[in-house]
């Protein structure tokens, strides 16, 4: 009955430990990816560095989600990710002001350049300069 009580133990010990090992692994990738995306949000370079880069025209509709235009523009080759994409608009200034249109963009922009160039100005603004 001893042996039996010491084998449990040890085989509950040998349990904890591994469980202890996995969500500290577990929790450190969850880090590592956390990181990555963080330093990503504020420093993701363009997809094209070198070079010209190629141009992409781009229709945005006012029904389309930020999610939408980032794998819109994922797929078009503008960003290499549209997750990415959406922290990256929600944090940035130019959130209320980009709208829907036909856009011009490079491989060469980074998202803030896409951002700033699909800035659409308000038909409330362009009224009040008129008068």
């Amino acid at each position: 009955m001893k042996a039996l009580n010491i084998v449990g133990a040890v085989a509950g010990a040998i349990f904890r430990l591994v469980a202890a090992v996995a969500v500290v692994y577990v929790i450190y990738r969850g880090v590592g990816i956390c990181y990555d995306y963080g330093y990503r949000i504020f420093t993701e370079s363009p997809v094209t560095t070198a070079g010209e880069g190629r141009t992409v025209t781009v229709s945005v509709t006012e029904e389309m989600n930020p999610m939408e235009i980032g794998e819109l523009f994922e797929s078009r080759g503008l960003i290499r990710d549209a997750k990415l994409f959406v922290l990256q608009y929600y944090l940035s200034e130019y959130t209320k002001e980009v709208g829907p249109g036909t856009f011009e963009l490079s491989t060469t922009m980074t998202v803030e350049e896409m951002m700033q160039a699909m800035v659409v100005e308000k038909e409330e603004d362009t009224e009040e300069e008129e008068e």
